[in-house]
């Protein structure tokens, strides 16, 4: 008789990911990522890769989308709370403080709406356009809408790529052009690059960022490397 198969000892999480950060060490105070685990590189291998379908970049994304939509729900403050459960116990916990808002930056940041409403019942959307002036080669506001007592919440900002930090320092400057105080903006993305994580910080630092990966750099083109290529058009052109 056979002896039993030796036990395998489960998957450990690749070395590189404890590195990973390695090029923009320390973080600014500002920045929070998300767990750099196995799990997490593995999902964002499959969204880098040019060979991924549409409907697995759709799915994966997603995947990646909710994560950080959960981890910047974590960056609200919450008051104390007290309610009685099904038992007659109660119980002292927490509740959000505020409302919140989120607010894409048109059109890539659309595609996180889904996954904000996924886990926030009727939230409120407001969007921003933002394209570069030709003339001067500078962001440019195009267009904006937002609910009327966006001052009054808290503002999830909601983009997938962080370049070099001008359209999203555009959309910051709108927001508070409206009242939104700094402090109550939570910018997240899914990647972002080093020198626009430190110029969008230093404009702004008292707003968070929430990112999921930071990548290497730009090119000289300002592309993120090795990024994962153009997020909108690969998220909704077939």
């Amino acid at each position: 008789m056979s002896a039993p198969p030796a036990p395998v000892a489960p998957p450990q999480p690749a070395q590189s990911v404890n590195n990973s950060f390695a090029h923009m060490n320390p973080l600014p105070p500002s920045v929070f990522t998300l767990p750099q685990t196995a799990q997490l590189e593995a999902l964002y291998t499959i969204v880098r890769d040019k060979e991924t379908s549409r409907g697995d970049f759709l799915f994966y994304s997603d995947r990646i989308i909710r994560l950080l939509v959960e981890e910047g729900l974590n960056h609200l403050p919450v008051v104390k709370k007290t309610v009685e459960t099904p038992t007659g116990a109660v119980y002292e916990g927490v509740g959000f403080k505020g409302k919140i808002c989120g607010v894409s930056i048109l059109r890539a940041g659309e595609a996180m709406e889904a996954g904000l409403r996924e886990v926030c019942r009727a939230v409120r959307i407001g969007k921003i356009l933002i394209q570069r002036d030709e003339e001067t080669a500078q962001p440019k506001l195009f267009y904006s809408k937002f609910p009327q007592d966006i001052a009054e919440r808290y503002v999830l900002l909601l983009d997938p790529m962080l370049a070099t930090g001008g359209s999203a320092m555009k959309a910051v400057e709108v927001l508070m052009e409206h009242g939104v105080p700094e402090e109550r903006i939570i910018f997240i993305n899914l990647i972002a690059s080093p020198e626009g994580l430190r110029t969008f910080c230093g404009k702004y630092p008292r707003l968070k960022v929430v990112t999921g990966w930071i990548d290497q750099g730009l090119n000289e083109k300002a592309y993120i490397i090795p990024g994962l290529g153009d997020f909108g058009e690969r998220r909704y052109c077939e």
